[in-house]
């Protein structure tokens, strides 16, 4: 009775894990796609990949030719390219490119993310609200 029923455990454990799926997200960084614009020459790009049995999202945003160091960091939603919105993932450890992060996304989170409506932007000094944003997306 017991092999048997540690066998059903072990079963359902590969079968949740045989649903489980990788999804890979992507976003260049640029200060056109700031609102507003900024002139200065920063860009960037942001590599995200969600693991959809743990909900987990790991990232790694590079970013090169700001105004100044990075005085803050973190995805906003939810929004389409050239909308604001408050920020929905904060991120809290060092600002030195590349920022490399993970957050355990909620189900409205994870549809916002498939949807295409997260954005990640730095902010300096210089620039406030932000100097460089990119729209994440699925990557293809």
């Amino acid at each position: 009775m017991r092999a048997t029923l540690l066998a059903m455990v072990a079963m359902a454990g590969l079968s949740s894990a045989a649903y489980a799926a990788t999804e890979h997200y992507a976003a260049k960084m640029s200060t056109a796609d700031e609102v507003p614009p900024k002139p200065t020459g920063g860009s960037g790009t942001v590599d995200a990949t969600l693991d959809t049995a743990t909900h987990i999202l790991t990232y790694t945003v590079t970013y090169q030719g700001l105004s100044g160091p990075a005085t803050m960091g973190h995805f906003h939603g939810p929004a389409s390219l050239g909308t604001n919105a408050g920020v929905e993932i904060p991120y809290s450890g060092s600002l030195a490119s590349p920022i490399k992060g993970t957050a355990t996304l909620t189900p409205a989170l994870e549809k916002q993310l498939a949807d295409g409506l997260l954005y990640f932007n730095v902010h300096t000094d210089a620039n406030k609200a932000g100097e460089i944003r990119g729209q994440v997306l699925a990557a293809k």
